[in-house]
């Protein structure tokens, strides 16, 4: 399939609202405030708008710009109703960029919207359980045999306008109430609670009710996950690096033209058909061993002197990661690459998956 490379960047801003137009009575209502994210996701030309290496710091100062109006202001002055679905919208307008992919918006740690390339309107909500869980069919000795425990979070993301976000919380609800404090294997249907199982458990409890829900994510810990979106198992395995780099193609005098570094998130998402017997798609113990020859290359190390990797802005970095671990990771569909929270860019080459939120 054709390559995609997109670019990130986000921005904070911390403002006030009233929603009026809710029901009376709801706390929403009053005179309240959040500190908010946006994020925006869009493709570029080669080098534009500046140079290659300058992609990232240039939309991240261009949505800063933005949002800058809304900086502790009353959202009611600027909007006649500044929910999340308006503001994304306002900034989506005011940015005025043709290639957007998606632009979102999150009001709460674990709420928001996104606009997709069309315009249209998806929400989102994140919640937690705590658990105990193994997997009964991992090969001896594997350490998920075990009895354990996790922090789980799950997203839901739903298509508006036939959802909203207390719509999915009252949907919610009784799920929560049965999977937190409890042993996972104990429920029913949950007898092999990987993250894809316990993804498309959920979708199966509340699909028929939420016909609009498009994907159930499930963070089992904050370095890994699974999404299904009904059809398809999707992972991801999360990782750290502290690389120090160079960019060769910098105008003299810019400060990125000598040798400084950054501390990178880097996200590989794999699909791969569902294990009958594992209960997984992919065994996240072997991604993270699969890549680690790439890892040790990357990581602590001076990413300027790898061969074939002279210049180091993140379309470089990325296809060069996509290069080195192609044989040993064929069912990578699309890397993640952030030089800070929110910033940095994404290489896909599969069908397009769901991408975490804000």
């Amino acid at each position: 399939m054709a390559e995609h490379l997109l670019y990130c960047a986000a921005a904070g801003f911390e403002a006030a609202r009233r929603l009026e137009r809710l029901a009376e009575g709801h706390r929403a209502r009053r005179l309240h405030g959040h500190s908010f994210a946006a994020r925006v996701r869009l493709a570029l030309a080669p080098g534009r708008p500046g140079f290659p290496g300058d992609e990232v710091d240039a939309l991240r100062r261009l949505l800063a710009q933005c949002v800058a109006p809304l900086e502790y202001q009353l959202l009611n002055d600027h909007l006649a109703s500044p929910s999340d679905e308006s503001l994304a919208h306002w900034i989506r307008d005011r940015l005025a960029l043709p290639t957007v992919d998606k632009l979102g918006v999150r009001s709460a740690p674990g709420t928001g919207v996104d606009l997709d390339r069309g315009g249209h309107t998806h929400l989102w909500r994140r919640y937690a359980f705590e658990s105990a869980h193994r997997l009964p069919n991992v090969p001896p000795g594997h350490k998920c045999g075990r009895m354990h425990g996790h922090r789980f979070e799950v997203v839901l993301h739903a298509a508006a306008p036939g959802a909203d976000h207390e719509r999915l919380d009252a949907l919610w609800a009784p799920l929560g109430r049965e999977l937190d404090r409890a042993c996972l294997n104990d429920i029913e249907g949950l007898g092999n609670p990987t993250s894809e199982l316990i993804g498309s458990w959920i979708w199966g409890r509340l699909k028929p009710g939420l016909p609009e829900l498009s994907w159930v994510g499930v963070r089992e810990t904050a370095s890994c996950g699974a999404h299904f979106d009904g059809v398809r198992y999707r992972i991801w395995k999360g990782m750290c690096l502290g690389s120090a780099l160079r960019l060769a193609r910098v105008p003299q005098g810019d400060a990125r033209r000598r040798i400084h570094g950054h501390g990178y998130a880097l996200r590989l998402h794999l699909q791969a058909p569902l294990d009958a017997v594992r209960g997984w798609t992919l065994d996240f113990g072997d991604v993270k061993e699969l890549f680690a020859p790439v890892f040790a290359r990357l990581d602590h190390q001076p990413l300027y002197e790898l061969p074939g990797l002279e210049d180091n802005d993140p379309a470089s970095l990325l296809r060069w990661v996509r290069r080195e671990c192609a044989g040993a990771l064929p069912a990578l569909e699309r890397i993640d690459l952030y030089e800070s929270p929110g910033c940095g860019a994404i290489l896909s080459w599969g069908e397009r998956a769901p991408a975490l939120p804000v």
